[in-house]
């Protein structure tokens, strides 16, 4: 099976309401988990949309309510943290930690974080996304660890994707308009597929433009789910 994740991350707004919607659209579109993002203001740093962006992290205040929502409807979520400290919060509440981008980079190139480092002590699954191939990294056969291709572009161009890295990767994280791409990946040989993921495509919701509204989304792991039929 392809597991597929429905990046939610700041396209809530920092409205629980808004979240608790879109998990239940993830789950009624055909997705195996929704991810949320847990930063700080050391990481925001002097953002145009700071204070919108800190009302969209995981926190204390929202963190349970969240779980018990998608634990409703039997969806599991997961969760990026991009501070150390984040790190403990998140960890009884998930099954598995996403590392963005560009703090895969210095772990693909061996170079020890301590943000990796705290995620490794806990034993749990990570989700590491880099567009460079992690072939190198001395966690590339560890089990601990998934691997998704990506590029770092919002949006990217279909022709910016190099299909063929993905046979390095464990799976493909998203940033293309193109509702076929995830589908091609999984195609493939994905296992693991990440979409962005928004409840409204006309608001200004900030990932808006590397988002897929959950028409597309539905579209999108129908696809999916037929191309496993026809490899099986």
């Amino acid at each position: 099976m392809v597991f597929v994740i429905a990046e939610i991350g700041i396209n809530w707004d920092g409205q629980i309401e808004l979240a608790k919607t879109m998990i239940k659209n993830a789950k009624r579109s055909g997705c195996d988990a929704v991810k949320f993002q847990a930063f700080n203001n050391e990481i925001i740093g002097d953002h145009p949309e700071k204070e919108r962006l800190l009302k969209s992290s995981i926190s204390d205040s929202n963190i349970k309510e969240i779980t018990s929502y998608a634990k409703k409807n039997e969806i599991e979520w997961l969760c990026t943290p991009m501070y150390v400290d984040a790190v403990e919060l998140i960890n009884k509440y998930v099954k598995k930690f996403k590392i963005r981008q560009s703090d895969g980079i210095p772990i693909v190139n061996n170079q020890k974080t301590k943000l990796l480092d705290a995620i490794l002590k806990t034993d749990k699954n990570i989700i590491i996304s880099s567009e460079i191939s992690p072939k190198k990294s001395n966690l590339y056969n560890n089990n601990q660890v998934s691997w998704l291709y990506c590029v770092p572009k919002y949006p990217c161009k279909v022709e910016e994707i190099d299909f063929s890295y993905l046979n390095d990767f464990d799976g493909y994280s998203n940033h293309c308009q193109d509702i076929l791409v995830p589908s091609i990946a999984a195609s493939l040989g994905s296992k693991m597929i990440e979409i962005h993921v928004t409840n409204d495509k006309s608001k200004n919701f900030i990932d808006n433009p590397v988002s897929f509204d959950f028409k597309e989304v539905e579209e999108i792991t129908t696809s999916i789910r037929k191309i496993e039929k026809i490899k099986k």
